[in-house]
């Protein structure tokens, strides 16, 4: 069989209708993801007795295990044991999933950018009466985000892609809907090929609002 351009042209707009699902996926879970690194990281920096223990054992486990075998522990394991989760629909145990993968990886990130702020900042800090928190929140996290902004960036755009495991709990992304058509029309490579060229294109757009952000925030280092 030939390639028929002219159908992957026409399933583009098609797609399209379900880009916004992957997006939001992707940001609602980027968002928690950023919450929850930030906390693991400051139990890790602090060493919080028993805390510290706990998120190194969930690092390890959410590092050490594929993403797509914790989506189904969330979505199918969990609520055999616990039936209070019976009501977690597709939707909410992919960005739940997303959440906690990526952020076991986040939290390092984040504790290395913070580690690499030079000590006398707290100290300075601390002279002028702030306390740790106000410390960490006014002066030491906004230095660690643009050390860690590439390596966040990245990771959103591993999740973007991620999403794709979605359609295997049923939500309907965008990559589910490729696989929908390909199964309909049997034109799997044309199917693939539009989808591939869709995520490829929001990488391209996301590395430039990378580079954009980080000739922003290294504006005042750079003199």
């Amino acid at each position: 069989m030939s390639f028929d351009f002219e159908y992957m042209l026409s399933l583009m707009p098609i797609l399209f209708k379900y880009l916004s699902t992957t997006m939001e996926l992707a940001c609602w879970g980027m968002v928690f993801s950023v919450i929850l690194s930030v906390i693991l990281a400051n139990i890790r920096i602090f060493k919080i007795p028993v805390l510290n223990q706990l998120c190194q054992l969930y690092i390890s486990f959410f590092r050490g295990t594929p993403l797509l075998v914790q989506l189904f522990l969330l979505y199918y394991g969990l609520p055999q044991i616990f039936p209070v989760l019976i009501g977690l629909n597709a939707f909410s145990a992919t960005i739940l999933g997303l959440t906690l993968h990526f952020a076991a990886y986040m939290a390092e990130t984040i504790r290395a950018a913070i580690i690499s702020v030079d000590r006398s900042q707290m100290e300075a800090s601390l002279s002028v009466g702030m306390t740790t928190g106000q410390a960490m929140r006014r002066i030491i996290l906004p230095q660690a985000s643009r050390i860690a902004l590439p390596s966040l960036m990245n990771y959103f755009i591993d999740m973007i892609k991620s999403t794709s495991l979605a359609f295997t709990l049923g939500v309907a992304e965008i990559m589910a809907k490729a696989q929908m058509e390909a199964s309909s029309t049997f034109k799997f490579f044309e199917s693939f090929l539009a989808v591939a060229l869709i995520y490829w294109g929001l990488v391209v757009i996301l590395t430039h609002i990378q580079t954009w952000a980080e000739t922003k925030l290294n504006k005042a280092y750079s003199r």
